[in-house]
């Protein structure tokens, strides 16, 4: 008897997602929970177990395929995988051994075939350290840190020019993911709808820079998490936003909806492009509440585990290109959002302080903003305070 394994549901308003990866082949065996399948949807991916013990029967779906919620993708099978063919009655045949789980690479869970690509490791050559002798992500790290032995010199004759030349100019065609076609989609639609205007500033980060190397240690022992400066920003983004509301503001329709709540949309990167988790009520949280929120969404960008209603709502987004080097940006919104803050690397340039000429680590901010709610004096107005915040950072414990 064969069990139907269906599209379980997805969230609020998602109808749909796209086979991303078959977990499990017709004929290996499956446990109830066991992953068979990975889909994706606008902004996620997601697991889709088995509902019972089994076999993998029938795929219903190809890789690349639309379905719907609720619809049949596959089904399980009672039973358990054919017993190995009988050794021939001349010799006597060892027991039979099941081959250990990270022979197949379906068998793989999503974070470690991800680990996979992103090293370029053959998983046939890595020894699995976990449960049967699963891999985990961390062999496949470890794997790739331990340097290939040389290969051996090959006694065949080296290709002729020409042959060689003709490998040299390649070409790949890969499919959109679901996500990235989403980003994409997304990120055009703000440039039609909104008026998008960007205004920069710079920011002095020697404050910030002194208070976390003075309090980094007691923090992450107190804390459990290290003190980065994406705390520091959030906090005084709260406070600027507090001062400008239209920055934190969206249209509906004819309408301008202000929020008298900060939630902060983070900017991280995943596997499958850039996401955007909540950091919801940022105004009533500690700094070290946000920097633990914020590691654990950018731990679960890079396994692929973020919840989809993590990534719904949200009033201002940051997005942090100088942990990538950017010098400086100009964002594109987030809709229904107003504005975007970008932050940009930290670089020791000169200036001018008390009519001397210093050096001073600098950091240039970047506010892309709609022109149809918020005006240049807003946009300047909430930089000038998010600047001297940060520049200032007892402005942040005295709510000023």
């Amino acid at each position: 008897m064969a069990t139907e394994v269906k599209v379980p549901t997805l969230g609020e308003s998602i109808t749909e997602a796209t086979l991303g990866e078959w977990l499990k082949q017709p004929g290996d065996p499956v446990k109830a929970d066991e992953p068979i399948a990975s889909l994706e949807t606008d902004k996620v991916s997601v697991e889709v177990p088995s509902p019972v013990d089994g076999v993998m029967g029938e795929q219903a779906v190809k890789v690349g395929d639309t379905v719907q919620v609720g619809a049949m993708i596959a089904t399980i099978n009672a039973g358990s995988a054919a017993a190995p063919a009988a050794a021939p009655p001349a010799a006597a045949a060892p027991a039979p051994v099941a081959a250990p789980a990270t022979d197949s690479p379906a068998a793989l869970s999503p974070s470690v075939r991800r680990a996979v690509l992103e090293h370029g490791v053959d998983p046939a050559k890595v020894q699995g350290t976990g449960k049967d002798g699963r891999i985990t992500k961390d062999d496949v790290i470890a794997a790739a840190a331990t340097p290939a032995p040389a290969p051996a010199p090959s006694p065949e004759p080296q290709l002729a020019p020409s042959a060689a030349a003709s490998t040299g100019r390649k070409e790949e065609r890969v499919r959109m993911t679901r996500l990235r076609q989403t980003i994409a989609k997304r990120l055009k639609e703000a440039q039609n709808t909104a008026a998008m205007l960007t205004t920069f500033n710079d920011v002095d980060m020697t404050a910030v820079m002194e208070a976390r190397a003075k309090y980094k240690d007691l923090f992450e022992k107190k804390h459990g998490v290290r003190l980065g400066f994406m705390g520091f920003f959030a906090k005084a983004a709260c406070l600027a936003l507090k001062d400008v509301p239209s920055v934190n503001a969206s249209i509906e329709g004819d309408e301008i909806v202000y929020h008298d709540y900060a939630d902060i949309s983070v900017a991280v990167s995943g596997p499958g492009g850039l996401v955007v988790p909540v950091v919801r009520d940022a105004d009533q949280m500690s700094v070290a509440q946000i920097e633990r929120t914020i590691g654990d969404f950018g731990k679960r960008a890079k396994d692929g585990t973020l919840k989809m209603e993590e990534m719904k709502g949200g009033t201002f987004t940051i997005s942090n290109g100088g942990v990538f080097g950017s010098l400086m940006s100009t964002p594109i919104i987030n809709p229904p959002q107003a504005a975007v803050l970008g932050l940009h690397r930290i670089e020791d340039r000169p200036v001018v302080r008390d009519g001397q000429v210093v050096v001073r680590p600098m950091m240039y901010l970047a506010l892309s903003y709609d022109h149809r709610l918020i005006d240049g004096r807003e946009a300047v107005t909430f930089l000038v305070a998010l600047k001297n915040a940060i520049e200032d950072p007892t402005r942040i414990l005295i709510d000023l």
